[in-house]
């Protein structure tokens, strides 16, 4: 399970939204000397936070802090859908243009359409299950705040 910690903003039925702080791995990496991402990191120019639905049968309020998590099998297929896919599409798409003996342009132009029309595809199979509770993170326990749990 991939954890991360965040704090409820808004409370719904059985789930919460809860705001992220998304973290930059710019201390860990060896170009950070010559990296303009790491200087506007360390000078606070950048923090985004993310708003995440987490579904919740926690007695939650606005304010507590919280770990959410999602599965990591979930998080790889989700990767592998978004990025693989489309390219598998405008790859398929161009081979298939070239292998009819198409000019050039022909076999750019669809292989174009195929990785516009695979995007579609990953776009309309994300809003069906996008509902789907199995696929969506979840409230993993709420965090004390201080000693005396306030």
């Amino acid at each position: 399970m991939i954890e991360e910690t965040g704090r409820v903003i808004a409370v719904e039925s059985g789930a919460v939204w809860v705001e992220t702080l998304r973290k930059s791995t710019c201390s860990s990496c060896s170009a950070q000397a010559g990296c303009g991402q790491g200087l506007m990191d360390k000078l606070g120019v950048d923090s985004r936070r993310g708003l995440v639905r987490a579904l919740s049968d926690l007695q939650l309020n606005v304010g507590d802090s919280v770990v959410i998590g999602v599965r990591e099998d979930l998080l790889v297929r989700g990767s592998l859908l978004v990025y693989l896919i489309p390219l598998l599409g405008l790859f398929a798409a161009a081979l298939l243009a070239d292998a009819m003996s198409l000019s050039e342009s022909l076999v750019i132009l669809s292989g174009l359409f195929g990785l516009v029309a695979s995007w579609f595809g990953v776009r309309w199979r994300s809003r069906r299950v996008s509902d789907d509770p199995a696929l969506q993170p979840v409230v993993l326990r709420a965090l004390l705040v201080g000693a005396a749990g306030v």
